[in-house]
C-alpha cells in the first residue's frame, strides 16, 4: 500500500504557472474598455474623452464588487489550504448571492442617476448626452459584472487561473467584433457609434457569465448544492465580510479620490482630459503584471496560511515584490521610449501628445511606487489583515493626494503633471507604509482558518 501523503495544494502552486493566465487576464480585461476609448476616437477626441469618463464610473462599480470577490478569495483559499473543499464551496455559493444582490442595487442606481454623476465630474455638458447614453446600458446590466468577479475569484482560488483567462480572451473577440459592427455600421449592421459600443460590451459580458457558470461546476473541489445559495450562514458571512468590507473602503476611498482628481482635470481643459484618458489607458498595462503577481501570491499566500505555513508565505511575497518592482520598472522604461507613438494610436492632436508624453515620463517613478501596493496589499488581505491598509489608504490618499493634485495642478497651475506628480508621492507613500506592516508581521494573527485547525503539511 502506498502510504505516500499527497502534497498540499499550496506546494503543487508555482507563481509562474499560477501568475502568466492572470496577467494575460488582466491585459485583456483592460483591453474591453480600451477598446471602447479607441475605436470611439476614430470618431473624435472629444467622444473618446466622453466615454472614458463614463468607464470610470463603471470601474468604480465593478472595483465595489471586487469586494465580496476579494474576501470569497481569501475565505476560499485558507479553507482549501487547511483541508476544508466542502466549507470552500458553502463559502462560494453565499459569495455568487451575495455580489448579484449587490450588482441589482447598483445597476438600478447607475442606470437612473449616471447623468447626475458626471455633472459631478464638470463634464462639458455638450458631451453629456453622448456618455449618458452609453452608461445607461452598460450601467443597467452591471449585475453580469458583478456575478462574474465572484465566480472568476473562485476559480482563480482553485489555482485554475488559465480558465478564467480563455473566457476573457473570448470575450474580448466578441467585444472587437461587436465593435467593428455596430459602431460603425460594418456587414449591413446599423451604425449605431457609442450605443453599439454600449451594446457589445453587454452581450460581450453576458456571453463569458455563461461560460464561467459551467467551468465553476467543473472545478470546484466539493459540488456546490443549489441551496447552498440560499445559505446566508452567520460565520461564513462575516468571514467574507470580515476582508470584503475593508477592501471595499480601499476602492472606495481609491476610487472616489481619483473621480475627485478627474474634476481637477476637466476644470484644467478638455486637452488635459484626452491626454490623461489616452495616457491612463496605456498606463494600466503597466499594471498588468505587477497585479498577476500579486494575485497569484495571494492566491499561494493564502493556501500557505490556511496551512499554517507562515514563514513560507512572508518569504515568497519578498520575492514577489522583488521580481514585480524589477519587471514594472523594465516596462515603464521601454514603453517610455515610445510615448509619443503609443499616444499617437489615439489622436493626431500634437497638443494632446505633447501633454501626454510629459507625464508618460513621470511613470517611471509613479508605477514602482504603485506596485508596493498591487503586491504587498494583496498578501496582507491573503493573511487576512485587511484593516492596516485601509486606514492607511484613507489617510494617504485623501490627506495627501487629493490636496497635492489640487495644490500642484490648480493652485500652481501646473497642470496634468502636477496631478500625476500626486499620484506618485500617494502610491510611494503607501507602498513604504504597507511593506514595514508586512516586516512587522503583524499579520500573522489575522488569518481566518487558525494554524491549530488546519491540516498537516
Amino acid at each position: 500500500m502506498d502510504t505516500t501523503q499527497p502534497l498540499p495544494m499550496w506546494k503543487k502552486l508555482s507563481l509562474f504557472a499560477v501568475t502568466w493566465p492572470i496577467f494575460i487576464d488582466s491585459v485583456l480585461r483592460m483591453m474591453l474598455g480600451t477598446a471602447d476609448v479607441f475605436m470611439l476616437s476614430r470618431i473624435s477626441d472629444q467622444a473618446a474623452g466622453a466615454i472614458g469618463l463614463a468607464n470610470e464610473i463603471i470601474a468604480f462599480c465593478i472595483l465595489m464588487f471586487g469586494f465580496v470577490g476579494i474576501g470569497t478569495s481569501v475565505a476560499v483559499t485558507q479553507y482549501l489550504g487547511a483541508g476544508k473543499p466542502e466549507t470552500a464551496s458553502r463559502v462560494s455559493a453565499l459569495a455568487i448571492t451575495m455580489n448579484l444582490i449587490f450588482g441589482l442595487v447598483v445597476s438600478a442606481v447607475i442606470a437612473g442617476l449616471g447623468e447626475q454623476v458626471m455633472r459631478l465630474m464638470h463634464l462639458d455638458s455638450a458631451l453629456i448626452g453622448v456618455a449618458n447614453r452609453y452608461l445607461m446600458i452598460i450601467g443597467a446590466f452591471l449585475w453580469v459584472e458583478a456575478v462574474s468577479y465572484a465566480v472568476s475569484s473562485i476559480i482563480r482560488a482553485h489555482g485554475y487561473t488559465r480558465d478564467v483567462m480563455y473566457v476573457t480572451l473570448g470575450v474580448n473577440i466578441v467585444h472587437v467584433t461587436g465593435n467593428y459592427l455596430l459602431i460603425f455600421g460594418h456587414f449591413g449592421f446599423p451604425e449605431l457609434g457609442v450605443t453599439g459600443a454600449a451594446i457589445s460590451t453587454v452581450v460581450c459580458r453576458m456571453i463569458g457569465l455563461a461560460v464561467l457558470l459551467v467551468l465553476l461546476y467543473r472545478r470546484v473541489s466539493s459540488p456546490i448544492r443549489l441551496k447552498d445559495y440560499a445559505d446566508f450562514d452567520k460565520t461564513r458571512v462575516k468571514q467574507v465580510l470580515s476582508i470584503g468590507l475593508p477592501a471595499a473602503g480601499e476602492h472606495l476611498a481609491w476610487q472616489s479620490q481619483y473621480m475627485m482628481i478627474m474634476s481637477f482635470i476637466n476644470i484644467i481643459g478638455q486637452t488635459a482630459l484626452s491626454a490623461h484618458i489616452y495616457v491612463y489607458n496605456v498606463s494600466a498595462y503597466f499594471m498588468a503584471l505587477a497585479m498577476a503577481i500579486g494575485m497569484g501570491t495571494e492566491i499561494i499566500v493564502g493556501h500557505m496560511v490556511g496551512a499554517g505555513e507562515l514563514q513560507a508565505a512572508y518569504r515568497r511575497l519578498l520575492r514577489s515584490l522583488r521580481i514585480s518592482l524589477l519587471l514594472t520598472f523594465a516596462v515603464v522604461v521601454v514603453a517610455a521610449l515610445f510615448r509619443e507613438g503609443l499616444i499617437g494610436l489615439f489622436t493626431d492632436s500634437r497638443e494632446i501628445i505633447a501633454a501626454g508624453s510629459a507625464i508618460f515620463l513621470l511613470s517611471i517613478v509613479l508605477e514602482p511606487g504603485r506596485t508596493f501596493n498591487l503586491v504587498v496589499i494583496n498578501s496582507l488581505r491573503a493573511a487576512g489583515d485587511a484593516r492596516f491598509p485601509v486606514l492607511m489608504g484613507v489617510m494617504s490618499m485623501w490627506g495627501v493626494c487629493v490636496p497635492l493634485a489640487y495644490w500642484l495642478g490648480i493652485h500652481w497651475q501646473m497642470g496634468l503633471l502636477g496631478i500625476w506628480i500626486a499620484f506618485a508621492v500617494d502610491e510611494w507613500l503607501r507602498g513604504i507604509l504597507m511593506l514595514i506592516r508586512w516586516r512587522s508581521r503583524a499579520w500573522e494573527k489575522k488569518a481566518l482558518v487558525r494554524p491549530d485547525t488546519a491540516v498537516s503539511a
